[in-house]
């Protein structure tokens, strides 16, 4: 799908949309753990580097540390 709209326009395509409805919930719940001031320093700084943001940096890291804590 990324492909295809990388070399195509919406535009192009407008008469075969359709109307749809829909609900989007956007709360997300949110828990905070305390970090050491050098360890949130370092994570902020490697996150500037990736363009991201520290929480998901750190969203990111823990996904795949459970992923290969769950083989």
């Amino acid at each position: 799908m990324e492909e295809f709209w990388d070399t195509h326009d919406l535009s192009e395509n407008w008469d075969k949309t359709k109307e749809v409805s829909f609900e989007v919930n956007i709360e997300t719940e949110k828990y905070y753990y305390g970090l050491e001031k050098s360890l949130s320093e370092q994570i902020e700084s490697v996150a500037r580097k990736r363009g991201v943001s520290g929480d998901i940096l750190i969203n990111l890291w823990i996904q795949e540390k459970l992923r290969h804590e769950a083989e």
